[in-house]
């Protein structure tokens, strides 16, 4: 009884495991297979995530008018390479920058022809440079108001806004939205104290083309408005002006504040970038000292420019570099 009740107890054992083993085969090829499963659609989605990490990256980097830094040296070896004059004669200027004016690194700027009004833009924001005293006096948003309004400019409507060239009735509300975007912004930033966070909110604002333009336009119209009220003190015989406005009325092509939107403001940003007199004049407007490395002209006193010649101390300093005084970059010291 003993010998049949152990033969049956080991048999009920051994189809018990028979059973059991079956249901652990099963049990453990099913982990298996959905181990397997979930490391191919985790390596899948690594991949996934990956390669739409680089499209964005690369879709930034494409719309970013203002590019990280690169060495210097560098730069200046991949762009004028060859055994030209040209070629040693700028890669001589570059080594004076790096050596004896410690410009390790710049940051290339997109080269269109807003070019000179971006590298000046950017580096006021990304400096955290506040609003000029004047702007800081006066309500900038009422200024396109003011010009078609208090002082009869109708002519305003014949506005061009760079490559969009619009013109018409609706110059005056388009303004106006222009000057919202440049207040607006320019306060935002230069109220951010951390660096690297205002660092971000440039990147953020300029990879934004249609913010870009309007804050370019905005500037462009401030300086119409100074040289409409120039013109106006020149007129009646006031209080003296400075000598930029003076140089700017004197020539043929802006003998007037129409001339000057027509011949010269209106073509900025579509066919000519800033000419050398307007540049002071953007400094003079901005209160910054802009200090400009000119390539072209290396071992000449022209290699060095600022613009504009005469500033106040307490004014700020940008830096900006250009190999033809058409197309800037921005020099990191």
């Amino acid at each position: 009884e003993v010998r049949s009740w152990t033969t049956a107890t080991k048999q009920s054992l051994c189809l018990m495991w028979q059973k059991v083993k079956v249901q652990l085969m099963l049990s453990m090829s099913f982990l298996v297979a959905v181990f397997w499963y979930c490391r191919r659609l985790y390596s899948f989605l690594a991949q996934l995530l990956k390669r739409w990490s680089n499209y964005l990256q690369r879709r930034l980097i494409r719309n970013l008018s203002v590019l990280t830094e690169v060495d210097l040296l560098g730069y200046s070896a991949r762009e004028w390479k060859g055994e030209t004059k040209q070629a040693k004669h700028m890669r001589e200027a570059y080594e004076e920058l790096f050596w004896s004016c410690h410009i390790k690194y710049l940051r290339q700027v997109r080269r269109d022809n807003y070019c000179v009004l971006r590298a000046v833009l950017f580096q006021i924001f990304s400096q955290g440079i506040p609003f000029p005293s004047w702007m800081k006096e006066r309500d900038i948003l009422k200024l396109p108001e003011k010009l078609l309004y208090s002082q009869g400019c109708n002519w305003i409507q014949q506005y061009s806004f760079g490559p969009e060239r619009y013109t018409g009735p609706n110059a005056f509300g388009k303004l106006r939205k222009c000057m919202e975007t440049l207040k607006m912004n320019w306060a935002e930033i230069s109220a951010t104290k951390d660096h690297e966070e205002r660092g971000n909110m440039c990147n953020t604002l300029f990879s934004d083309e249609s913010k870009e333009h309007k804050l370019y336009e905005a500037i462009k119209f401030i300086m119409l408005y100074e040289v409409v009220e120039a013109y106006e003190q020149i007129k009646n015989r006031e209080e003296p002006i400075h000598n930029l406005f003076s140089l700017l009325l004197a020539r043929d092509s802006s003998s007037d504040p129409l001339s000057f939107m027509m011949n010269h403001l209106n073509s900025i940003g579509d066919s000519i970038c800033l000419d050398q007199v307007e540049l002071f004049f953007l400094g003079y407007l901005l209160e910054v000292k802009i200090r400009v490395y000119r390539l072209h002209r290396f071992n000449t006193e022209e290699f060095q420019v600022n613009y504009p010649d005469e500033y106040r101390r307490e004014w700020n300093e940008i830096s900006l570099l250009t190999e033809d005084d058409r197309y800037y970059h921005i020099p990191l010291f």
